[in-house]
C-alpha cells in the first residue's frame, strides 16, 4: 500500500500518530532541534531507552516506547540521517535508507500512522529541496502497511519544499 501523505507546519512532538519519527544522532540520547523537542516531551526515559539501543548508524532506524508523549503515540522511531558533505558521499542514498527503515520499523510495530520530520535538513545541512524529493519519493515508493504519514515541517521554507514534491492526489 502507498501511505497517504499529509503536510503539516508545526511541532512534531504535538502530533497524533501511532509513532513519531525523530531525526536522531547516533547516540540516541537526544540533541537539538526536533530530536530535542521529542526528548523533552517524552521525558528522560526516552534517552535511557535510546542509550540501550545505541549506536544507531546513519541510514538506520530503531524504536523505543513513547513514554510521556500523549496517546495515541505509542512509539518513537529514531532515525539517523546523513550530514550533508556536498552530495558526493552517498548522502542521498543514506537519507532514502532512513525513510525505508522508518517504514520497516513501523510495519514491525504494527503502526499505521506516523508523524515524520524532514530528516537531516536542520543542523545536518541537507538541502531542503533535495531532501523533500527523497522523502516523498521514498515514502510513496516503499511497500508498507502504514496508511498515513504526516510530514511535519518545522519552518515555512521546509513546508514549501515538501509541498512542491507532493503528488496532486495527496
Amino acid at each position: 500500500m502507498t501511505p497517504r501523505l499529509v503536510l503539516v507546519l508545526g511541532d512534531l512532538a504535538a502530533q497524533h500518530a501511532d509513532a513519531l519519527v525523530t531525526a536522531a544522532n547516533e547516540s540516541l540520547l537526544g540533541g537539538g532541534g526536533v530530536d530535542g523537542a521529542v526528548h523533552r516531551a517524552a521525558g528522560p526515559r526516552l534517552a535511557e531507552a535510546g542509550a540501550a539501543l545505541a549506536p544507531c548508524e546513519p541510514g538506520d532506524a530503531v524504536a523505543t516506547p513513547a513514554f510521556d508523549l500523549f496517546p495515541p503515540v505509542r512509539h518513537v522511531i529514531h532515525t539517523v540521517g546523513p550530514v550533508w558533505e556536498g552530495g558526493a558521499h552517498g548522502e542521498a542514498e543514506t537519507l532514502a535508507s532512513c525513510y525505508r527503515r522508518v517504514l520497516a520499523v513501523a510495519d514491525g510495530l504494527g503502526a499505521t500512522s506516523l508523524a515524520v520530520p524532514a530528516v537531516s535538513t536542520g543542523a545536518y545541512g541537507f538541502p531542503a529541496d533535495l531532501a523533500a524529493r527523497i522523502a516523498v519519493t521514498t515514502l510513496t515508493g516503499t511497500p508498507t502497511a502504514v496508511a498515513l504519514v504526516r510530514l511535519v515541517a518545522f519552518d515555512p521554507a521546509t513546508h514549501a519544499a515538501l509541498a512542491a514534491q507532493l503528488p496532486a492526489d495527496h
